[in-house]
């Protein structure tokens, strides 16, 4: 389970504060080497039991940015999740 931060990423900081896991890491930590927000999908909980919707989505300005990733094998996922990239938050 996991979202994913797409390449429109702006770099605002807005969904870094809101992961309550602290899955997101920024541009100058993002493993890929890419100039975006990175997700790590081993450590993101879609916000189950935190929040009702992805909070980073919700505090993204940019629409489209977060979408949902491929779900994972055994893992908990949100009753609303969408399909993979497919936008967690439309406006």
């Amino acid at each position: 389970m996991a979202v994913k931060i797409t390449d429109i990423c702006i770099s605002c900081d807005a969904c870094l504060d809101e992961c309550p896991v602290e899955a997101i890491v920024d541009n100058d930590e993002n493993p890929t080497g890419e100039d975006i927000y990175y997700v790590y999908s081993d450590k993101c909980v879609e916000c189950v039991d935190h929040h009702d919707s992805p909070a980073c989505a919700d505090a993204c300005p940019t629409e489209g940015c977060i979408v949902w990733d491929e779900p994972g094998v055994g893992s908990v996922e949100s009753p609303d999740r969408g399909q993979a990239g497919t936008p967690v938050v439309e406006d």
